[in-house]
């Protein structure tokens, strides 16, 4: 596949228009029906953009916790009812261990938005596919390498069926979508090194004294490496994930450093990463990454250097070139450098502020129009990238592209999802 293309259409902007009867049988103007896997502050939010956004509409909800199903009923029939549309059909909430098979085996849905911990994300799409309901999967495509590797295997299954978008949602914010454009059309020249930092403040803590050591857990899986990949996967692999499509290729090797020198919460993953990415032709990136701290200093960007200029896109400030074709994104909207704020649920109001809303419609027109995506295998060689500078910083030596697949990494989750059904 197009490596260039694999978040499909990146800048489409407007009201979708519709065939009167598409490839996959809709009819104009017909609503596409998604049940919500994972009612969390993200999957909420990015549900909640499908349905202000496009045609789509939530129909069904499926969660572990019965308080995260309760609240996600209230939120999205208060929305329905603001869009004239019907509230949650209370026979279309799942809950409990087997939600995830119940939602996929109803009749009552033709998508489903996987927003459940990264550790759970390929089983998820396992059985979504197998279903055969289109998926938009939250990134990483699996904690490990051999999750990675499922997740390759089920992209093969639903290629030319189903559409399977993957949530790098970045892809598609406008300012980031043009100057790759341009990059790829040459004017920065030959890029020889990209020089890239993500540094945020640390996740939100849940607690109460009900739940027991495995609740505890899955509650605040962001501060568990198996359940989430650690920051590098699960956080940091959006700026990875542009470093491959800027440079259309993965990495072939990574020396890293890191730790866990801040925080002090449970858990076991790391506050602080420092990897240096070699890809092909010896072009190299310099990534940097920092989680903790409650002041909520937020600053992301990239630096891609090349023969002819610079170019800068950050999440919040000017998106540009700087040298020989000298270019800048404009819009009056934009707010001032350096006036990001971390959101923890992804709603950011900088260079991201239409990321979500373009990358929804580009996911529902692929389904109305019958040009299904297939996002698996750009989005598994990210998950694997970011995987290569975990490893190298774990074990503290260069490690190879072909030394990872061929380790096979694997984590073991250790709870007994059972006990909460």
């Amino acid at each position: 596949m197009d490596r260039r293309n694999f978040i499909g259409q990146t800048a489409a902007s407007g009201i979708m228009l519709l065939t009167s009867r598409t490839a996959f049988g809709y009819e104009a103007n017909s609503a596409v029906r998604i049940g919500l896997l994972g009612c969390g502050s993200r999957g909420t939010t990015v549900a909640s953009s499908f349905v202000k956004n496009t045609p789509a509409r939530i129909v069904a909800l499926a969660d572990l916790f019965p308080d995260q199903l309760a609240a996600a009923k209230a939120h999205f029939d208060e929305l329905n009812t603001s869009l004239g549309v019907p509230a949650i059909d209370p026979a279309l909430m799942f809950r409990g261990p087997h939600a995830f098979e119940e939602l996929a085996a109803s009749s009552a849905i033709d998508s489903i938005q996987i927003s459940t911990p990264p550790w759970f994300h390929v089983q998820h799409l396992d059985a979504v596919v197998a279903a055969g309901k289109h998926a938009y999967c939250e990134k990483p495509l699996g904690v490990d390498v051999a999750q990675a590797k499922q997740a390759l295997e089920i992209g093969k299954r639903a290629e030319g069926r189903l559409s399977l978008d993957v949530g790098f949602q970045v892809r598609s914010a406008p300012p980031i979508a043009e100057v790759v454009r341009r990059i790829h059309a040459g004017d920065i020249g030959k890029i020889v090194c990209i020089a890239a930092h993500y540094n945020a403040p640390n996740a939100v803590s849940h607690a109460n004294p009900s739940w027991s050591p495995d609740e505890f857990r899955l509650r605040n899986w962001l501060w568990d490496r198996v359940l989430s990949g650690d920051i590098l996967v699960e956080q940091n692999i959006h700026i990875i994930d542009l470093c491959n499509w800027i440079l259309g290729a993965h990495p072939i090797k990574a020396t890293a450093t890191g730790g866990r020198n801040a925080i002090t919460h449970p858990g076991d993953t790391w506050d602080n990463y420092q990897v240096i990415y070699t890809y092909p032709d010896d072009t190299h990136l310099s990534f940097s990454s920092t989680q903790w701290g409650t002041n909520g200093f937020f600053d992301v960007t990239e630096r891609i250097f090349g023969t002819k200029g610079i170019t800068e896109a950050p999440y919040s400030g000017p998106v540009r070139i700087i040298g020989e074709n000298p270019w800048a994104w404009q819009d009056s909207s934009a707010p001032a450098s350096g006036s990001s704020t971390f959101a923890a649920n992804g709603a950011f109001t900088d260079n991201l502020e239409f990321a979500d809303r373009e990358k929804d419609r580009a996911f529902i027109e692929s389904i109305t129009s019958g040009k299904f995506h297939n996002q698996a295998e750009a989005g598994v060689e990210s998950a694997l990238s970011a995987m290569l500078g975990r490893m190298a910083g774990q074990r503290g030596h260069e490690v190879t592209w072909d030394e990872q697949l061929h380790h096979g990494e694997q984590y073991e989750m250790t709870i007994d999802i059972s006990q909460f059904g």
